[in-house]
């Protein structure tokens, strides 16, 4: 098969690296890709955002199947516009994608399911914002309705950060994604990250994860898309896997399928387990980014079988296999994100991750200078490692990191340290 992948983050570089391996697969293209996708597959030069450019590529490249990593092609809807060409593509609708691309309208789906969620108010308005805000109190989470790059949500711990907040959505901080503000509950528990893939009818659970958002060590910052991540999750227990696939996962693939937009592709659900059981915080339509990289360092079955089952409605006579083995991953980030950051500064000491690696660094913002690996974006590489456990799959990971030699970017040291207390306490 030829495959086109769509996107150029470490996301895209996990997805690449795994579809690699198939013995299905001749032919791998990527669009735009990065640096380190190129190692696995032929970099196109195409705006994504050119529907019809896509579809003509695919034509005249005789692409069999397209996966779409990034959420804005899918909210955009560009696997309508390949349906509609007669070209097979992995992921969301636009209709089913707005499970991302708007937190009102999967709120909208927990009332219609019942599906256990934060209670919320959603405003046009920031002066009906701000007074429900001032109603409520702080700690409160404000939240710009649209896709934000990860950057649209500030878990308020007082009255005046929340004010600000909703003041940032309302004067243009997050453009068209502001333009409505949904307004939360805050959630007291610990989060954890629950992938499942869809066919539209069926679900087949994936693995999990816990994703590290703050930017700084302790869980202190700014919220970023994501710093760091390991699989799989302890605080996420079979039972409540079994749980959460009940009484979240199935109700809403039940819904979208009851009101005619059914949902194929990967539903990701990110969670908070409360003291009364887990919650729904968001849903993203994708693969996360850092989550996927650990995910596939894990995965044993081959992901294009897995791709294609959600495509063609299998889903149901298929399984997904995984390494017991804990993966865990390092964000290194360009300093000052996810404020302004420099670009353009030289990367040494990276290698390519072989195919059965233990330790792989996937590129999420870089590019090539001749023989020059440079950093081109906020989140720039992925230390990726396998381990026996949390401490040892953390220690591997920082260990390559060290032999990174990239004078302008920072990490977060404590990676994994919920679950390496955890391994403590045992």
């Amino acid at each position: 098969m030829k495959l086109l992948l769509i996107g150029s983050g470490g996301r895209e570089h996990a997805l690449a690296w795994a579809l690699a391996k198939s013995p299905k697969l001749t032919k791998l293209y990527a669009a735009p890709g990065n640096a380190g996708i190129a190692d696995v597959a032929d970099l196109v030069d195409l705006d994504v955002s050119d529907h019809q450019a896509v579809i003509g590529f695919c034509r005249d490249n005789t692409v069999d199947l397209v996966v779409v990593g990034p959420e804005a092609p899918l909210v955009a809807g560009l696997v309508d516009d390949l349906d509609a060409a007669g070209i097979r593509a992995f992921g969301p609708t636009r209709a089913a994608a707005q499970l991302e691309g708007s937190k009102a309208f999967t709120k909208g789906v927990c009332d219609e399911a019942n599906i256990p969620t934060a209670a919320y108010g959603r405003f046009d308005a920031a002066e009906d914002a701000l007074a429900y805000v001032r109603k409520q109190g702080a700690p409160i989470v404000v939240k710009a309705d649209g896709l934000a790059a990860g950057k649209g949500v500030v878990v308020a711990m007082t009255l005046g950060e929340a004010e600000d907040a909703v003041k940032a959505c309302f004067e243009g901080s997050f453009g068209a994604a502001g333009a409505e503000v949904v307004i939360e509950e805050f959630l007291d528990g610990e989060e954890a990250s629950f992938f499942v893939l869809s066919d539209g009818t069926n679900a087949l659970p994936l693995a999990t994860a816990q994703d590290h958002k703050r930017a700084y060590d302790g869980d202190e910052g700014p919220n970023t898309g994501g710093m760091g991540a390991y699989s799989p999750a302890p605080v996420l227990t079979d039972a409540l896997v079994s749980e959460v696939l009940k009484t979240i996962i199935e109700p809403t693939i039940a819904t979208l399928a009851a009101r005619g937009t059914p949902f194929k592709g990967v539903l990701y659900a990110g969670l908070m387990i409360t003291a009364s059981g887990p919650k729904l915080i968001e849903y993203n339509t994708r693969f996360g980014d850092p989550e996927c990289q650990v995910m596939m360092m894990r995965l044993e079955s081959d992901l294009l079988d897995l791709v294609l089952a959600s495509v063609d409605g299998t889903l149901d006579r298929t399984h997904a296999s995984w390494k017991k083995d804990v993966a865990l991953t390092v964000v290194l980030a360009a300093n000052g994100y996810p404020g302004s950051y420099e670009k353009g500064t030289e990367i040494k000491g990276v290698t390519p991750p072989s195919g059965d690696a233990q330790v792989a660094v996937f590129h999420a913002g870089t590019k090539r200078d001749q023989d020059r690996l440079l950093a081109n974006g906020g989140r720039v590489l992925n230390v990726t490692a396998l381990g026996a456990s949390v401490g040892e799959a953390r220690d591997q990971a920082y260990r390559a990191v060290e032999s990174i030699s990239w004078p302008e970017g920072f990490c977060r040291s404590d990676i994994g340290w919920r679950a390496i207390a955890r391994e403590n306490e045992a």
